[in-house]
Formats: C-alpha cells, sequence, structure tokens
C-alpha cells in the first residue's frame, strides 16, 4: 500500500477528535435525567449492531475460508479482552458524575504511563531512561491540569477514583486492540471486542438498573455515542494508522485531550485556567518524546 502521511494525519486526527467529544456529550445527557446504564447499553447496543452490519455487507471472500480456520481460538480471547471496553466507557462515564470533563480526560490518559508500566511487566525490561522522563512530565502535568494544587479539597475523590480506574481498563483496551487475534480483519476484531464489552456491561447493571429503563436515551444521545464512540473511531483509525505507523499515530491521538477540553468548555461551560492548559501541553508533549524517536527511525513519504 502506498502510504500518504497526510491522510493517515487526517484520519487518526478525527477518530480521536471524536472520542474526545464523548464525555461532554454524556455529562448532557445525564442533565436531561439519564444514568449510567442507559448511556453505556445504548451506546454499546447500537455500536455493535452498526459493527455487525458492517461485517455483513463488507466482506473480503477470498479470505473467509482461511479466517474461519484461524478465528476459531480467538472471539473467545477477544471478548475477554473487550470487556476492558465496557469497563472503560463505564468508570469514565461515573468519573464525570463526580468531576469536570477537563478532569475525567486527564486521568484518563494516565494510560500513557501505565501502559508504559504494563510493557515494562510483560516485557520484563526496565523502560528507557527517555520512557521514564516522559512519565514524570506526564504525572506533573497531570497536577497542573487538574488544578490539583488550588482545587484539591473541591474534587470529589469517588470521580477521581473512577478516573483512575478509567485509566487503568483503558491500558488493558489498548493491548487488546493492538495484540489480541491480529490476523483477523479490523472490522471483524472491532465486532467480538465491542460484544464483549456489550457482555461486561449488561453483567454489570443487570441487577437492577434494568428495571426502569428510559429508551429515550437510544436517540439521539445513544446513537451518537455510538457512531462517535464504538463504530466511527475503529474504522479512521485502521484506515489512518498504516499511513502514520503507530507512533506518529499516537501523537496525533493525544489531540484527543485539548479537544475533549475544549467541548466541555464551550458545552458545559466548564473553567479552563492557564495552569491547566499548561498541563495538557505537557502531557501531549510527553507523548511526543515517547514516540519521536522511533518516528525518527522509521520515516515515513507524504505520497
Amino acid at each position: 500500500m502506498e502510504k500518504n502521511l497526510l491522510k493517515g494525519a487526517l484520519l487518526v486526527g478525527l477518530g480521536a477528535s471524536s472520542y474526545g467529544a464523548l464525555a461532554t456529550v454524556v455529562k448532557m445527557a445525564y442533565e436531561h435525567g439519564f444514568n449510567t446504564a442507559e448511556v453505556t447499553t445504548s451506546q454499546f447496543t447500537i455500536g455493535f449492531t452498526g459493527m455487525l452490519l458492517l461485517n455483513i455487507f463488507i466482506k473480503n471472500k477470498s479470505k473467509a475460508k482461511e479466517e474461519a480456520q484461524k478465528e476459531k481460538g480467538s472471539i473467545l480471547k477477544l471478548m475477554l479482552g473487550g470487556t476492558s471496553l465496557g469497563l472503560t466507557s463505564v468508570f469514565y462515564y461515573f468519573a464525570v458524575k463526580y468531576i469536570p470533563v477537563s478532569v475525567g480526560i486527564v486521568l484518563l490518559m494516565q494510560s500513557v504511563w501505565m501502559g508504559l508500566l504494563l510493557e515494562a511487566v510483560l516485557d520484563k525490561k526496565v523502560p528507557s531512561g527517555r520512557k521514564i522522563g516522559a512519565t514524570v512530565i506526564v504525572l506533573l502535568g497531570t497536577a497542573l491540569a487538574t488544578n490539583i494544587f488550588s482545587s484539591v479539597h473541591s474534587l470529589d475523590w469517588r470521580g477521581v477514583a473512577w478516573g483512575l480506574a478509567a485509566g487503568i481498563s483503558y491500558t488493558v483496551s489498548l493491548y487488546s486492540s493492538n495484540s489480541i487475534a491480529t490476523h483477523m480483519r479490523p472490522l471483524k476484531r472491532s465486532l467480538w471486542l465491542l460484544a464483549g464489552g456489550l457482555v461486561a456491561i449488561i453483567l454489570i447493571f443487570c441487577t437492577n438498573s434494568y428495571s426502569n429503563f428510559n429508551f429515550g436515551i437510544f436517540w439521539p444521545w445513544g446513537f451518537f455515542l455510538a457512531f462517535f464512540g464504538t463504530i466511527l473511531p475503529p474504522i479512521l483509525f485502521t484506515s489512518g494508522m498504516p499511513h502514520t505507523g503507530i507512533s506518529l499515530g499516537t501523537i496525533v491521538a493525544s489531540v484527543e485531550l485539548p479537544v475533549s477540553v475544549m467541548f466541555a468548555y464551550i458545552l458545559l461551560r466548564e473553567p479552563v485556567n492557564l495552569l491547566q492548559w499548561i498541563g495538557i501541553l505537557m502531557i501531549i508533549s510527553a507523548i511526543v518524546l515517547m514516540n519521536v524517536q522511533n518516528l525518527k527511525k522509521k520515516p515515513l513519504p507524504l505520497a
């Protein structure tokens, strides 16, 4: 495939930006009386249905038989790994009930250093000094971005705890998305990952949260969250990443952070001060620092 760097960066940036809008829309849904069970269930139900339809209509028949032989043992692994997708949404949406969206997204982005720690444990290898330095920058940036020095007493500890849990779960979901059954087509992998996420959500909320389920959540909130959170991003990422490569793709995807903060500022009127913006820029800088060396090793052509 001929690589087009500009096209790839645009696709990855759009995918990350669509993720950035989710928390603000969820908080608006809360203001209209909906709860976390309704929000997450509608998002993943519609998302799974949409991905299923895409798999039905977009098939590579020449590889169908070959895939069928290889995927028998992979579907369960994908569904197990996909539970982390559902948990990430549940934890993140719980978090923004108690803390501002601008703080919630920063806590979610702790996956930058959590992923580094997971990689070190799995590979049994001490991270490089550059990566450790980037982690320190992330932690300092987080302190500024969450405005912790002036709002430590006003931040609800429940929101902080849920936000950190979302960061952990998001780290696991990134590992699952990049490591499990990579021989399968991206659309089919996304389908089974979403299936695992949907099952996890149903199991979490099945006891008492569905007794008075408000089906009004499906339109427009559920469709928006499903399209911009579970259908569009995988398509954009799987189309854009081959052009950018993982290193540049990760850097471009960090646009999710400022986009999320800007959506919260514009639609929810959440205040964001200069120190918080400096913290956000520090986190983005750390992401660049962690990937720029690999990017230099593998330069990509513009066309």
